[in-house]
């Protein structure tokens, strides 16, 4: 089931300039200290070394345009990403997208959420997912919840 006006479908190769720029933009304004346009080119090369080979991806579209993707594992049920465009949170895309996950991944989805990402926190518990652990994220060293969801 999709929210009104979106359609969810698979990735596709050309969907890659408008997920990475949906994906810089969507975390410059969650981490407005950062300069993810810094990082465009990690993130380029890990999105085709890492996401793209391993992970189903989901893309969600209204009116043509990309506003949402989701990234999940099969194999291990993990979501790496699940990224809203700003102008569309609240619109029920990310509810549509951890949906998805689910199907991907219906044995159950594991994710990592920054400790002070309180937003995000309170959107996945309300999902059914429940803080599972606390870790360091192993790039930058800051504290993450790991979140799991498992059915029934």
């Amino acid at each position: 089931m999709t929210s009104p006006a979106t359609t969810l479908r698979p990735y596709r190769d050309a969907d890659e300039a408008a997920a990475i720029e949906l994906w810089r933009r969507t975390w410059q304004i969650a981490y407005p200290k950062l300069d993810f346009n810094a990082r465009l080119e990690w993130w380029r090369a890990r999105w085709r070394t890492e996401l793209v080979p391993h992970a189903t991806i989901t893309v969600a579209e209204r009116e043509g345009t990309m506003v949402g993707f989701v990234t999940v594992e099969p194999a291990t049920g993990y979501l790496d990403q699940i990224v809203v465009a700003p102008e569309h949170w609240g619109a029920h895309i990310a509810d549509d997208l951890v949906a998805q996950a689910k199907r991907i991944a219906p044995a159950g989805v594991t994710l990592h959420v920054n400790v002070d990402n309180t937003r995000a926190i309170r959107f996945y518990e309300k999902q059914g997912f429940a803080i599972a652990g606390e870790e360091k994220n192993p790039r930058s060293g800051a504290p993450i919840y790991r979140m799991t969801w498992r059915p029934g």
